[in-house]
């Protein structure tokens, strides 16, 4: 397999009753041909500014009126909804994944609704490439695909191979070394390791202010170590719950008896202070700030994506380069495993809006039909040729040795207003990402992307069975449920993350039976058996 890596995360109530009204009574705008279109804008410069807007602009004959948003994910998603409820929204909708894009329940109601109109006559006939990309991933033209035939929004296709793996452990290979230690392989061996970070001055100033591991609440640190003991799926502040497959039936992990058993492992680390309790509250800022932290190096580990998470690139001191993955260790009975995360995407970031005109659809699926191009992906998401990538000249070695290097990215200037950024990042395919030039130093900056692919390699041997994982990005709701679902899904996923945590720091006792029964008896009252019954209803109409 060839692998790839990222280049370079209000009233609701009365929406749907205020969409309803409106499928009914808009129409096409007559604003002179401009395509009224609603994205996030950064502190770089304005969207009507932007160089690649420009671009898109003379190329395909558009007049951008931008409606703009934050990048506050909370604040641009509920201007978005706002917009749709009170019938201010636009022709068009360029999203970003991680900010405000539609999930597939809106995606659906409001295609229904005829406020989102049906894309697949305007690809067929002005978008051969991405018709073609589809052909390339069906899998991707199928989940964009709703259960009616209709495509209403694009999804993005990145297959990052390391976000593929998202949930690994990072360790200070300086320490291991300086106290004669071995990257830990078990359970056991990595409890032992992150005592001597904390008891042994690894830092080697003489005080007792090593913090053996820590994460942050935005990638919990159950991720990495429930591994160990059983399968767990991605989780995260807004994952739904941990759900595998047992045969053809949907079931929750965190009921689990591997489960209580991870959780009672990961509670004595954390007794021991091995494990930061901040680690289930603070952000990632303040994650990174304890890794810079300026008076001496004091983190040991941490459980995250990606080092630079934990430590400021080209740091004074070089700490930036003491971090390596140590692969999935083992649990006592031999339990093993790397989560997994597929490259398919739920989240709409392309729609076009029934008071678009004809004119303005086909002008749109252009620029899209751009975006999808090797060409387009590159000036939209990177930046302009000798700015953010240069082409490869003869003698680079691409990141797969076996691929034809075609580009070299370059250290990209955050504060330009030159490309979209992750807005125009639609197409990003692994022989697309593999055929950039990478440097063989892992530990340069530029080497970056070798250095995460190396890592990956490490997990991707402990990938579950595919017959484990619940396919949950494949599924799309049924309109008559969605709502019912949507409220159990956040009310027993805000459960479960709140219970972990109280189990792993001690508020609860995780050895007491009486403890773990009413954890179960409260998820129960939650209205798990049906959560799980209306999972298993979309997951057997695949």
């Amino acid at each position: 397999m060839r692998h790839s890596i990222t280049r370079g995360a209000a009233a609701v109530g009365a929406l749907a009753l205020a969409a309803g009204a409106l499928a009914a009574c808009t129409s096409p705008s007559d604003d002179n041909g401009k395509l009224v279109a609603f994205g996030p804008q950064g502190d770089n410069g304005s969207l009507k500014d932007n160089a690649f807007t420009k671009l898109l602009e003379e190329k395909f004959d558009i007049d951008f009126d931008w409606q703009t948003t934050t990048y506050d994910g909370s604040v641009a998603g509920e201007k978005r909804q706002v917009s749709l409820a009170s019938g201010d929204y636009p022709d068009a909708y360029f999203l970003v994944p991680w900010v405000d894009a539609f999930s597939r329940s809106e995606v659906l109601k409001y295609g229904q609704q005829g406020v989102l109109v049906p894309l697949e006559d305007l690809i067929d006939e002005y978008a051969p490439n991405l018709k073609e990309r589809f052909e390339e991933k069906p899998d991707w033209e199928q989940s964009v695909t709703a259960p009616d035939g209709h495509i209403y929004a694009i999804t993005q296709w990145t297959e990052c191979f390391h976000c593929s793996y998202p949930s690994k452990l990072w360790v200070n290979s300086t320490w291991l070394d300086k106290l004669g230690l071995d990257q830990p392989t078990d359970t056991e061996e990595l409890r032992e390791m992150l005592r001597a970070f904390k008891n042994d001055d690894p830092n080697g100033n003489g005080k007792a202010d090593e913090v053996a591991l820590s994460a942050s609440s935005g990638e919990p640190v159950i991720n990495y170590f429930m591994n160990a003991f059983t399968y767990a799926p991605y989780g995260s502040p807004t994952s739904p719950p941990p759900m595998v497959l047992d045969g053809d039936k949907v079931t929750l992990s965190a009921t689990t008896d591997g489960w209580r058993e991870g959780l009672k492992y990961i509670s004595s680390l954390a007794d021991e202070g091995l494990i930061d309790t901040a680690s289930f509250t603070q952000n990632g800022e303040s994650l990174r700030a304890l890794g810079d932290n300026a008076e001496a190096e004091i983190l040991g580990a941490a459980a995250v994506l990606h080092p630079y998470e934990i430590v400021t690139q080209d740091s004074p001191d070089g700490r930036d380069t003491h971090y390596d993955a140590v692969p999935p260790v083992k649990g006592p009975d031999g339990t093993q495993y790397a989560t997994y995360r597929s490259p398919i995407s739920s989240l709409g970031m392309f729609a076009l809006t029934n008071k678009s005109s004809e004119e303005e659809r086909i002008q749109a699926i252009k620029a899209i039909d751009y975006l999808v191009t090797d060409e387009g992906d590159k000036l939209g998401a990177m930046g302009p040729e000798g700015e953010a990538w240069v082409p490869a000249e003869a003698g680079d070695v691409a990141l797969d040795p076996e691929l034809e290097p075609t580009f070299k990215p370059l250290t990209y200037d955050e504060t330009s207003n030159s490309a979209w950024r992750s807005m125009a990042q639609y197409w990003d395919s692994l022989e697309f990402r593999n055929s950039q030039v990478v440097p063989e130093d892992i530990y340069a900056p530029d080497g970056y992307e070798r250095r995460l692919l190396e890592a990956t390699n490490l997990y991707e041997p402990f990938a579950p069975d595919e017959s484990l994982v619940f396919p949950s990005e494949k599924l799309w709701p049924n309109p008559d449920t969605s709502a019912e679902i949507a409220e159990l899904q956040t009310n027993i996923a805000t459960y479960i993350t709140q219970a972990q945590a109280e189990f792993v720091t001690g508020q609860r006792d995780i050895n007491d039976d009486g403890a773990w029964q009413s954890y179960i008896d409260d998820l129960n009252g939650l209205g798990v058996d049906r959560y799980l019954e209306l999972q298993q209803e979309l997951y057997d109409a695949l």
